[in-house]
């Protein structure tokens, strides 16, 4: 167990190292220069170069590279060039809008994905079956920003139940905070619960093939039982994951739903910072939303043990 755990946190450090230098190294290439965006094209070469020179860009790429490592290392991810403040206090205030969102979207895909992609399993090549099918494949069609803005269309312009984007915040209670994620968690769970249907009834159909089960059937064990203890378990471990996978790019995929939904959240704020070239938000956000992925993967990890003691880790 403990060499499992330190080859899984060197695999933790490796990750998050390559995502770093990614990172910092597509962002410093791509065509715009920061200081062009804060001073506008009508400055002086001289003052943008003095400007470039204060902010360190005018040093060779691998060395601002250890620099900000270095900085990074120690909590300090540097400073907006947008906002003026610091970039941690920035993702932590945006926090309170994604996560929650996340959160939503991520039960929605559960509990509509692993009941429905049982009952396809249980009723293989029936109407139940067929109809799960077409559902799922539809979720997997359908862009998340275009459900996105039909959802918007029907109960915000038709209907007028709840508004089309903005967020009420937390401080006027709970249901007001929930109602404004509603839909952005509905149209960002969608697709990846269609996923999470196929990799269900997948998994289950195989588990139903077992001798085992025929055993349990054999016996007389009611339906309902062979099903939760005897299939559902042991089919529990593919279905886990996918489903971490499905996680962390619920995570990565509210940029455009956020900006859809106008939300005041992590996605919405890295992409006014690419926009902005604002170097070290994006970086910033960029490594928090990696190391989330990470620790949700190591998670799912751990699980396999819960669900299957058999599993050990030598």
């Amino acid at each position: 167990m403990r060499r499992y755990l330190a080859r899984r946190v060197a695999a933790f450090v490796a990750t998050l190292f390559f995502v770093s230098v990614l990172a910092f190294v597509v962002i410093r290439v791509l065509p715009g220069d920061p200081a062009l965006v804060i001073l506008g094209p009508e400055v002086s070469p001289e003052i943008v170069a003095r400007l470039r020179a204060s902010m360190g860009l005018d040093r060779p790429i691998p060395v601002q590279y250890v620099e900000w490592l270095g900085r990074a290392l120690r909590g300090d991810l540097g400073v907006s060039i947008q906002y003026d403040v610091p970039v941690g206090r920035l993702i932590l205030s945006r926090l309170p809008v994604t996560l929650p969102l996340t959160v939503m979207a991520a039960g929605f895909m559960i509990a509509a994905a692993i009941p429905l992609g049982l009952y396809a399993a249980t009723h293989h090549r029936r109407t139940g079956d067929y109809a799960a099918m077409v559902v799922s494949q539809l979720g997997i069609a359908v862009p998340s920003f275009w459900l996105g803005l039909l959802l918007i269309l029907l109960f915000s312009v038709h209907l007028g139940w709840m508004r089309s984007g903005g967020f009420d915040g937390w401080d006027d209670g709970l249901w007001p905070g929930v109602r404004s994620l509603l839909l952005p968690a509905f149209a960002l769970g969608f697709f990846q619960a269609a996923v999470l249907v196929r990799a269900t009834r997948s998994s289950v159909l195989d588990v139903l093939r077992e001798d085992y089960v025929r055993t349990a059937r054999a016996k007389g064990v009611r339906e309902r039982a062979v099903i939760a203890k005897h299939t559902l378990r042991n089919a529990m471990i593919p279905i886990l994951t996918v489903a971490g996978i499905q996680l962390g790019q619920l995570m990565a995929g509210s940029i455009i739903l956020e900006s859809v939904f106008a939300l005041p959240g992590l996605g919405r704020l890295a992409l006014v910072a690419i926009t902005a070239r604002d170097l070290p938000v994006v970086q910033g956000v960029t490594l928090f939303v990696a190391s989330s992925i990470i620790v949700i993967n190591f998670a799912v990890d751990m699980l396999y043990v819960v669900l299957d003691p058999r599993i050990r880790y030598d």
